[in-house]
């Protein structure tokens, strides 16, 4: 598989395949909203589209990075958004990177957005593609986000080697300035459990591909079952904040 490893500025033409990452906390949040039961979430280019997809669809739930702001439901952060029923219903979701990520590769035949919590998965649906060229793009920090840069370096490794260990790549993650300011409060609308959430290694046996459906750049879940023997079944006494079910193929 041939990779390249390009931030959102350095896109200068449509790849064949674009895996796009944001570990903390876009694409994390992602996966816990299927988790959660959301159907479908629309990938807003700003805050003004979101609030007009959520003023023409009130029964969609809208989030955002920061704080808490009028006309939307709840904040990009996984800690927060375990703990909300989506059964069935579509998210809005506008972010600083990941989402400007995602709509920047619109037009390649196949998005995949990715974070630590789909890696396997996500990698598994690279292998069953074979000798594609794949463009991973890193979101954060102009490209230079270690955590990200990490997450996709992990998954590229994992989907031509499959015995690729996660330890070093998560050490990264876990030291990178995106941890850091979540830990220490320095970014708003942040649960203290985000970090510990984000550096999750395939919690969940599906992965997130993005279409163009009406316009609009709208993530599904697609499962892959080969990959859900290994993955971690929450607790007993996690269960009211754990996935609710896979999304289906």
């Amino acid at each position: 598989m041939d990779t390249r490893f390009l931030g959102i500025a350095e896109l200068v033409d449509t790849p064949s395949v674009a895996v796009v990452v944001d570990v903390m906390r876009a694409f994390t949040v992602a996966a816990w909203a299927f988790a959660q039961g959301a159907e479908k979430i629309v990938l807003a280019g700003s805050l003004d589209e979101a609030l007009a997809l959520k003023a023409d669809n009130p029964d969609w739930v809208a989030l955002k990075d920061g704080p808490p702001a009028p006309g939307f439901d709840t904040v990009n952060s996984p800690g927060l958004l375990r703990s909300i029923d989506l059964g069935g219903r579509t998210v809005v979701q506008k972010t600083t990177a990941g989402t400007v990520g995602a709509l920047a590769v619109k037009d390649a035949p196949l998005v995949l957005c990715a974070s630590f919590v789909v890696a396997e998965a996500t990698a598994q649906l690279l292998r069953a593609r074979g000798g594609d060229s794949v463009t991973f793009v890193v979101t954060g920090e102009d490209g230079q986000a270690d955590e990200d840069l990490a997450c996709a370096q992990y998954i590229a490794r994992r989907a031509t080697e499959p015995g690729t260990d996660a330890a070093e790549f998560l050490r990264r993650a876990a030291q990178s300035r995106a941890a850091a300011e979540l830990a220490q409060g320095v970014r708003q609308g942040v649960h203290a459990d985000d970090v510990a959430l984000c550096l999750e290694l395939d919690r969940f046996p599906f992965a997130m591909v993005a279409t163009l459906e009406d316009s609009l750049m709208v993530l599904r879940g697609r499962a892959v079952p080969a990959v859900g023997s290994h993955i971690r079944q929450p607790s007993s006494s996690s269960a009211s904040t754990g996935p609710r079910n896979s999304p289906a193929p």
